[in-house]
């Protein structure tokens, strides 16, 4: 599933491909997605002009003329295609061209200048909303979201008030989205492995200078992710087909079994299941 840095990377090609176009026909190929595509809401969208592309969290939202959005969330395969009629690209990096099979396009939004925006998704668990845009925040997707982990409200201050009597792992802590938006599995991994805290540990235990690193961690890690251009896990590439270059700086994620990448440290990179999810970690370094 894309995470923060991979739907940033989304929200910047579409910026830059569809910002200021205009919706002018709206197809439905398959309604199925997590929550049923509706007829007569999608073709509100209809002769709307793109204002804006924003993310929240792992959503997507598409701002349009006549105080309407659209929320999409990509789910586990959900991805936009940009065809001009004579060739099809990519809008983000955990996909290939080859992907692009037709029967898994679920909608097409005809712009002007002859482009259509494309949204494929092949097991159907990502979705898409329209919502009135002064209403986006009290969405029930968003409304309970916790603050973007780049942002200035997400701070030693803010952290310490959360977590207070909670008594799950600080592993755990990091993938509410309640507490803190947008981080996923293989980022949470990466973190606490660079702030030398072990995902088993519990929220209550974790020391002052060790919040401190996780908060300074997060926000240098997502940067350099965006920057360059998201994970490629299996098929993650970008507009131009370039494959995103954040998985060469993984330390422990997928690298089970190999050394520690501390120049100081002798332990290898062990493997569990915390909550359902793959955990990484070094058996030295994090404590």
């Amino acid at each position: 599933m894309p995470e923060l840095p991979e739907v940033e990377v989304v929200k910047r090609s579409l910026q830059k491909n569809i910002k200021n176009l205009t919706i002018k026909k709206v197809e439905i190929k398959d309604n199925k997605l997590r929550y049923r595509i509706k007829k007569k809401k999608i073709e509100l969208t209809v002769n709307k002009k793109i204002i804006n592309i924003k993310r929240r969290s792992k959503y997507l939202i598409i701002e349009l003329s006549g105080g309407i959005s659209i929320i999409v969330h990509f789910g586990m395969t959900g991805k936009f295609f940009l065809s001009n009629k004579k060739k099809i690209k990519k809008t983000s990096f955990y996909y290939e061209l080859k992907d692009h099979l037709s029967k898994h396009n679920h909608l097409v939004f005809t712009l002007n200048k002859k482009i259509e925006l494309i949204y494929n998704d092949v097991r159907k668990f990502g979705f898409i909303k329209i919502v009135l845009t002064k209403h986006i925040n009290m969405s029930s997707h968003i409304k309970f979201l916790g603050p973007e982990p780049l942002s200035s409200n997400y701070n030693y201050i803010y952290f310490k008030k959360n977590i207070i009597n909670k008594k799950t792992t600080v592993k755990d802590t990091l993938m509410n989205q309640k507490f803190v938006s947008g981080l996923g599995n293989i980022y949470v991994n990466e973190i606490l492995f660079k702030s030398k805290v072990i995902p088993t540990k519990k929220i209550q235990l974790v020391k002052n200078n060790e919040i401190l690193k996780i908060i300074k961690n997060t926000k240098k890690i997502l940067k350099l992710a965006i920057k360059k251009g998201g994970s490629s896990i299996k098929d993650f590439r970008n507009s131009e087909g370039k494959l995103g270059k954040f998985q060469d700086k993984f330390k422990v994620y997928g690298r089970t079994g190999m050394k520690c990448m501390n120049i100081d440290c002798t332990g290898v990179v062990k493997k569990m299941i915390l909550n359902n999810r793959s955990t990484f970690f070094c058996n030295i370094c994090q404590k």
